[in-house]
């Protein structure tokens, strides 16, 4: 694991903080807890949330990220605490308990928020001082949407996070990688689903052959933006985030177009009509306050810079 060093630099030279993270402290949890959204991109819905007399146990903070989906974060307090096969057993009594799930998200969120719960990628986020080999291993062979996350505090007042390893593509559905068949399109909706036509995997199989190819041309750039980037394709776009969002990416076949939704600022940057637009008090899907429309591949050429701000920032 890499080991970071942080230093106070002033008119007598640069000092160096000592960090601390010797074990996963109640204090330390609560900071998380009262600055979820902030840290992690996550409501916060409950702290030691009992999964009753049965099952036997208590999810330390339970939470729904900023696409819907479902959160489980487990503290490892100890270097041989077993925190991920305990933070799996969580996840599997999570899915066998949806209801319960959006019923705390109903009382503490909203209707709203319970009627969009995403259930296709849940995650467990897994927080500690440090991680063995062993830990970092043991993720890479679970098909399951793990973050192992590394914290270090200098001092009284600055809190560090490092993302030590993640799921790097989190898949819900059939959609294609670049230079795999795309599935034919289904040309009726399905029953029970009215918004079918508004699902990534239905538009990028109605989309033509010069579109999916600027649509995974942008997919492929974000992806290779570094090592940290994780992939997590959701119903209606494609999430593209570190520890939190930074790109969202749709496709709209009739209108020919790429839309990418990116975590900036809109006031930092000079809108040009028809390629950025802000979006801060228009409804979209995923996250991003700043609308960038793609429809050629110089279009893509002159989003590069914006594209790497997001990531930079993310």
């Amino acid at each position: 694991m890499s080991d970071i060093k942080l230093f106070t630099v002033g008119a007598g030279g640069a000092t160096e903080l000592a960090p601390a993270s010797v074990q996963v402290e109640k204090s330390l949890q609560q900071l998380f807890e009262a600055n979820l959204e902030t840290l992690l991109g996550v409501r916060f819905l409950a702290s030691e949330y009992s999964t009753g007399p049965v099952h036997g146990g208590r999810i330390d903070t339970l939470g729904l990220d900023e696409d819907g989906c479902p959160v489980i974060i487990e503290y490892k307090r100890a270097v041989n605490e077993n925190v991920i096969n305990q933070g799996l057993f969580y996840l599997d009594w999570l899915m066998d308990h949806r209801k319960d799930f959006q019923w705390l998200v109903l009382e503490r969120l909203g209707q709203a928020a319970a009627a969009n719960v995403d259930w296709s990628a849940p995650r467990l986020l897994c927080i500690a001082g440090d991680f063995t080999r062993y830990d970092a291993h043991a993720v890479k062979q679970i098909n399951r949407s793990i973050e192992l996350l590394r914290y270090r505090r200098f001092g009284d007042d600055l809190l560090m996070i490092e993302l030590v390893h993640a799921t790097k593509n989190v898949r819900a559905g059939p959609l294609s990688s670049p230079g795999g068949e795309v599935p034919a399109p289904a040309k009726a909706k399905a029953a029970g689903d009215p918004y079918q036509s508004q699902r990534i995997d239905y538009r990028l199989a109605n989309a033509p052959a010069s579109l999916r190819d600027l649509f995974f041309s942008v997919s492929s750039f974000l992806t290779s933006l570094g090592d940290d980037v994780q992939l997590k394709e959701l119903k209606y776009y494609l999430a593209f985030k570190r520890i939190k969002n930074f790109v969202c990416l749709e496709v709209y076949p009739q209108a020919a177009v790429v839309t990418a939704f990116l975590k900036i600022n809109p006031d930092d940057v000079t809108l040009e009509p028809g390629f950025t637009r802000d979006v801060r008090k228009i409804g979209h899907f995923g996250t991003g306050d700043l609308e960038v429309s793609l429809r050629t591949q110089s279009d893509f050429e002159r989003a590069q810079p914006l594209l790497q701000r997001a990531y930079e920032r993310g």
